[in-house]
């Protein structure tokens, strides 16, 4: 058995987050990687004329939110309504790198407290810190729980 071959090698087009509030989500989401919301498809001004455009159900309209690397580079983010909540740990998680590694060693730890702060006021929470040979990171959950590390 062979997988078709694409005209071009595979990727990883979207990460879909199952979640209970995509809008809340995206918010936060977009503050922590400097993400944007996506813009509705080319011909539509707005994501409800392109819903009206398809007689979309209520319910449909607030399924999904998604958000994008505005510099193209980054995978697209898709914010799933799901009813169940999370209710284990996540088998696999995102690390965020929000510290510029040209400047100096001893800024790292306050830029990256600086950063975990701005996080919680928006609605994450700090779970613990490491310090291990590898590194500093600071393990954390987001509005939803969903565990990520901050280095």
């Amino acid at each position: 058995m062979t997988l078709m071959t694409p005209p071009h090698p595979p990727g990883i087009t979207a990460v879909v987050v199952d979640v209970t509030d995509p809008n809340i989500m995206a918010e936060f989401w977009t503050f922590a990687l400097g993400y944007v919301l996506q813009p509705p498809p080319q011909g539509f001004e707005t994501w409800k004329a392109f819903a009206d455009a398809l007689d979309m159900s209520a319910e449909d309209r607030e399924r999904y939110t998604a958000i994008m690397d505005p510099k193209g580079v980054g995978p697209r983010i898709v914010f799933q309504k799901v009813q169940e909540g999370k209710t284990t740990k996540n088998r696999w998680h995102i690390d965020i790198d929000i510290i510029d590694r040209s400047l100096p060693e001893d800024q790292h730890d306050q830029i990256r407290k600086a950063g975990v702060t701005a996080m919680i006021e928006r609605g994450a929470s700090e779970v613990e810190r490491f310090d291990e040979v590898v590194g500093r990171w600071v393990l954390m959950t987001d509005p939803e729980g969903n565990e990520f590390c901050v280095l």
